[in-house]
């Protein structure tokens, strides 16, 4: 990535650590604002990287979710189990 894309990438990692300790997702909006009035290039590759990551976890909770089912199907023995 070149320096706007990982600059704005380690904000997007640094505000999402944010949000998970203090749930403040209104800082998401003051950080756009601040971005778009001094780069708008910054703030896209920040919501860029904001949307990816989000979405990311998303999908990696759904995979969790998923394989936990599966395991959840299968008895001691790695066999599927008669039930359900």
């Amino acid at each position: 990535m070149g320096v706007t894309e990982d600059l704005a990438d380690e904000l997007a990692l640094d505000v999402l650590k944010y949000i998970d300790a203090t749930g403040d997702e209104q800082i998401i909006s003051d950080v756009v604002k601040l971005l778009g009035a001094t780069s708008q290039t910054a703030e896209e590759a920040f919501l860029t990287s904001l949307r990816v990551r989000r979405a990311n976890r998303k999908a990696r909770a759904l995979l969790l979710e998923r394989a936990r089912k599966f395991e959840a199907g299968l008895d001691k023995s790695g066999k599927a189990s008669d039930a359900g």
